[in-house]
């Protein structure tokens, strides 16, 4: 029966589950950013969206008549709201009453960039609605 030399066996093995565990804790780091900057792209378009969504016709709807968006007012102001929070995005108006924000943004990874993953796209769109409501119900 033949010894055999194992010494260093057990240095290899903690190298490679030291590597592993950093990775695995890097990547988390990385997508729990990701979902971050995800979550902040869709509060900026409902914030634009709302921001927008504030520019309504006055005369028409003072006289009581149709409530809808100004179409040149909305979009400038979310185009602000926008351009205020340093992000890029769209803003549709659609019947004169709906007006949706689409906002594009990118997350930086900080661990991912290791194996070439320097940049995360991330989007978000929200929609606000004008509608005339009387005694809580929408009319």
């Amino acid at each position: 029966m033949t010894q055999h030399d194992e010494r260093g066996s057990i240095t290899v093995w903690l190298s490679l589950s030291s590597f592993v565990m950093m990775f695995m804790v890097g990547l988390a780091v990385d997508l729990g950013g990701q979902v971050h900057a995800h979550e902040r792209a869709h509060d900026l378009a409902a914030q634009a969206a709302r921001a927008g969504g504030e520019e309504v016709e006055g005369s028409a709807a003072i006289q009581g008549r149709e409530l809808t968006i100004n179409p040149a007012a909305a979009r400038a102001a979310a185009e602000r709201y926008l351009d205020a929070a340093g992000v890029s995005g769209t803003v549709e108006i659609t019947n004169g009453d709906t007006i949706t924000v689409t906002v594009h943004d990118s997350y930086d990874p900080q661990f991912l960039g290791l194996i070439g993953i320097q940049r995360l796209d991330v989007s978000g769109t929200a929609t606000a609605r004008l509608i005339r409501t009387l005694g809580g119900s929408q009319r």
